[in-house]
């Protein structure tokens, strides 16, 4: 069965700051409440708007051939919605999808620029324009260039869309549907969390905090959880996303990153003391990414091995 599309609720106020040129941006992190303030801003923006342009600049970021990109101007906008991670944009039945990945950004403009974008060149990957002059490009910044762009008539014609696991700001997310994607899974809590065909929409720094927050270690086996912990789990993992929404409100553009930061108890804050119990937070590293936690909290003291795939030192 399809996931339905997650509405979104009025724009926090604030969200974008102004400038003289009456030019906005918007700093994205792949996951779930910052998607989800950035589909509010441009619901409010786009609806009932006609597209003028859809120009592209990088094409190895479009992901589709038909319908064709071109196919969305002269349509007007209906709606932006967040599944999971990606933005859907519908244009009159004909669907834009876009996954930022890591370095993705989208800058919203009053007035877009009247250049067209150079493909190809810098971190730019799409401009699109409404009537009325507003409009913004996607950009990407990094070497990972891993955004990806996808124009269907259906979200879910597209496979990561269609497999999305639950979404945890939704009713579906109960004690008990934790309990469910948990029991008789041999992977990680870390795992668990992160994978998007399970639950949607949490990444790795949600991910580092709900744990902290569960008083749980992230190499926990998640069929391991008792009813308590399963249940601390399912209110942690809530809590932290609804405060990081909360924090959204009123914020404008430029301070959304680092409020993130700031709203955060262990990830990001590596050789700090814990909030909680004063020990110092530690870290594992990845290839491409880290995860911080919490020994007195969460592994019994324990530091953990900082390599991939780590068990607790003995």
């Amino acid at each position: 069965m399809a996931r339905p599309l997650v509405p979104v609720a009025a724009p926090p106020a604030g969200i974008v700051g102004g400038s003289p040129r009456g030019e906005a941006t918007i700093a994205i992190v792949p996951e779930l409440p910052e998607v989800h303030a950035l589909t509010a801003f441009l619901d409010e923006r786009i609806a009932g708007r006609q597209v003028e342009r859809c120009e592209l600049a990088s094409f190895s970021a479009l992901k589709t051939v038909d319908p064709p990109l071109r196919s969305l101007v002269g349509r007007v906008a209906t709606s932006c919605r967040r599944r999971g991670k990606y933005l859907c944009f519908d244009i009159d039945g004909v669907w834009m999808v876009i996954h930022l990945s890591r370095g993705g950004w989208v800058k919203w403009y009053d007035q877009l620029p009247t250049t067209r974008p150079r493909p190809g060149k810098g971190p730019m990957q799409l401009r699109m324009g409404f009537e009325g002059g507003g409009g913004f490009d996607v950009t990407e910044m990094g070497k990972e260039k891993r955004l990806a762009i996808w124009v269907v008539d259906d979200p879910d014609r597209i496979e990561n869309v269609a497999t999305l696991g639950v979404d945890p700001l939704t009713p579906q997310f109960t004690v008990d549907a934790l309990a469910g994607l948990l029991s008789g899974n041999g992977a990680t809590l870390k795992t668990v969390l992160t994978s998007q065909s399970l639950i949607a929409g949490v990444g790795n720094a949600y991910s580092d905090e709900a744990l902290h927050a569960a008083r749980l270690s992230p190499y926990k086996k998640s069929s391991n959880l008792t009813p308590d912990e399963v249940s601390g789990l399912h209110a942690a993992l809530v809590e932290v996303l609804a405060d990081a929404l909360q924090r959204a409100q009123g914020l404008g553009a430029s301070e959304l990153k680092g409020d993130k930061k700031q709203g955060m108890a262990v990830h990001g804050r590596t050789g700090e003391a814990c909030p909680t119990c004063g020990d110092t937070i530690r870290q594992v590293s990845f290839a491409t990414k880290s995860m911080q936690y919490c020994p007195t909290c969460q592994t019994g003291g324990k530091p953990l091995a900082d390599r991939r795939l780590s068990k607790l030192l003995k």
